[in-house]
């Protein structure tokens, strides 16, 4: 009778042999005898390690770039975070100072090349800022700033008047000094006085008239004007309906007291993300200065045109001149704001921090003019920088600047993320129609000149450049820049909403929506970093390609539409 036990079945499994070299020159019969090996079940698997696995990735910026070497925006990847909105929702606005806001973190770099009053503009109506450099004269550079802040305003408090006893021909040169033709005429010619008409280019342009006629013949007499007191929301709906190019604010012994343009509403249409003084609503505008005596001087007559901030401009900022300047500023402009630097290390950060400066600008000979780092052997790499001043000047308040360096909107973004406010642009801006300079073309290509301002060309041209490397006394001047020249860029006006759009999408696949809480991000180690090496920039850029335009689609460029 067969047993009703089921029996488990073993199988007979031989391990393979272990090889040796000499097993080959062994006979069948000497090799060694193995031991039989027996499994109990076919079933059994073999256990796979167990490896302690987290979901962090990369590591916090702080722990990243704080190990003693130095490292470029190419060097840092951001690792993406998780997306629960648009890029459209998307916020960029940012301190450029404690006190001073920004629509956008973008600042034209006070080079003689790049801001000037035209960029200053532009800039300012794209939302972010123009820094006027100062290797000009104090009269210049006033020029230029008082240019910037007669362009738009709400209620324009000291218009340019003229007299009626002033002559056509008077007149004529005086709009082409200023830029603009239409004058309030004035009794005695001064702001204040009792407004008696308005001459503007449609009364003498196409008339056959003398330079010796006078305005008081010319000028149109019946005006639309508004009551000293009314709100901005009321002189605009009277500009509005009475069609006028100008509404003239009287009191009520008919004395000019302000003035409002029509030009300002299209324009308020047209850059609804312009960056304006919130109590005089005139564009923000900001202007380079050094630390010399003269430069005093310079100071007080910027201040008069109504200057937001001032940049102490040097390569090296951590010196007692700077110091000494940031204070004075501080005790005597109470409405201007300080922008300190240049600097690079922490310890830099906190002089010029307790000597009272309100933003601090971060880099030293990263840019691409800049030969600082080739000729002196001193600067730091701009990512590092960036990272450890900030973090530093984060205690205070302190926004920064991260100034040179930046190539691309991703370079941008890196920025942003390693604790920047705002990115300074200087190459970027260059060749641009609002940057100072002519075109022309070399083979084939609509060029413009670009300097470093340690240049010699720079330095050479005037002593503002010389000054900011401290060599404006020196027999021998060493250059730490040179020139060059870049493509054409097209309009300010195009390019910005162009690298805008780019930072949007990096903050985006980041998974951040602000600025602010991008910097939450990377101060609470949320947000991870790491290296890349050489192979990694490599794979991460352009490859595989016979060849490719890199320019099609970007603003200025002709032709395509894919992205630059």
């Amino acid at each position: 009778m067969a047993s009703d036990t089921k029996s488990t079945p073993t199988f007979k499994v031989l391990p393979p042999p272990a090889l040796s070299l000499d097993d080959d020159l062994l006979s069948p019969n000497s090799k060694r005898k193995r031991a039989d090996t027996y499994v109990s079940s076919p079933r059994l698997k073999p256990k796979s390690p167990q490896l302690n696995v987290t979901t962090d990735d990369g590591l916090p910026m702080y722990d990243l770039l704080g190990k003693g070497e130095g490292y470029t925006y190419n060097d840092v990847i951001i690792l993406p975070g998780s997306i629960d909105f648009g890029v459209a929702d998307v916020e960029l606005g940012t301190f450029l100072t404690k006190n001073i806001q920004l629509n956008l973190p973008f600042v034209s770099s006070p080079m003689d090349t790049v801001s000037e009053g035209d960029m200053a503009i532009a800039m300012a109506l794209c939302g972010g800022i123009g820094i006027i450099h100062y290797n000009n004269t104090i009269e210049e550079q006033a020029a230029q700033v008082r240019k910037v802040k007669r362009f738009e305003n709400g209620f324009l408090t000291d218009p340019m008047t003229i007299s009626p006893e002033k002559n056509l021909g008077e007149l004529r040169q005086l709009r082409t000094e200023v830029g603009f033709s239409s004058f309030p005429v004035t009794e005695n010619g001064e702001m204040g006085g009792k407004l008696l008409g308005i001459v503007t280019s449609r009364d003498f342009d196409l008339l056959r008239l003398s330079d010796e006629s006078k305005v008081s013949e010319i000028m149109t007499t019946e005006l639309v004007v508004a009551k000293e007191g009314c709100t901005l929301a009321q002189a605009n709906e009277i500009l509005c309906e009475s069609k006028k190019g100008m509404l003239p604010i009287v009191n009520d012994n008919f004395e000019l007291k302000s003035l409002m343009a029509r030009k300002d509403l299209r324009t308020n249409k047209d850059f609804p993300m312009a960056s304006k003084n919130r109590e005089t609503k005139q564009l923000l505008c900001g202007a380079a200065i050094g630390t010399r005596d003269d430069d005093r001087e310079r100071m007080k007559a910027l201040a008069a045109e109504g200057i937001d901030v001032v940049v102490i401009d040097a390569a090296q900022g951590d010196s007692i001149y700077q110091v000494q300047m940031i204070q004075w500023i501080k005790d005597n402009f109470k409405g201007v704001d300080v922008i300190g630097g240049n600097v690079v290390t922490k310890l830099q950060a906190k002089h010029l921090i307790d000597a009272g400066c309100d933003g601090l600008r971060v880099g030293m000979g990263v840019g691409s003019i800049c030969t600082t780092q080739e000729v002196c052997a001193v600067g730091r790499p701009q990512a590092t920088a960036v990272c450890m001043v900030a973090a530093y000047a984060a205690q205070f308040d302190v926004p920064v600047i991260a100034d040179g360096g930046i190539g691309n909107s991703g370079h941008i973004v890196k920025a942003l993320a390693l604790g920047a406010s705002c990115v300074m642009m200087g190459s970027m801006l260059a060749g641009t129609k609002e940057s100072p300079g002519e075109y022309f073309y070399h083979g084939g290509t609509r060029l413009k000149r670009y300097r470093g301002m340690g240049s010699k060309e720079a330095m050479s041209a005037r002593q503002g450049s010389a000054k900011r490397y401290f060599a404006d006394t020196a027999v021998v001047r060493v250059a730490q820049g040179v020139s060059g020249s870049v493509t054409d860029k097209g309009s300010v006006v195009d390019f910005i909403p162009y690298m805008t759009q780019g930072c949007k999408h990096g903050f985006q696949d980041m998974g951040v929506r602000s600025v602010n809480n991008l910097h939450e991000a990377g101060s609470s180690g949320a947000l991870r970093m790491e290296i890349r090496t050489s192979a990694a920039q490599m794979e991460g850029g352009i490859h595989g390609l016979h060849d490719y335009d890199k320019t099609k689609g970007f603003p200025g460029q002709s032709g395509g539409s894919g992205a630059w």
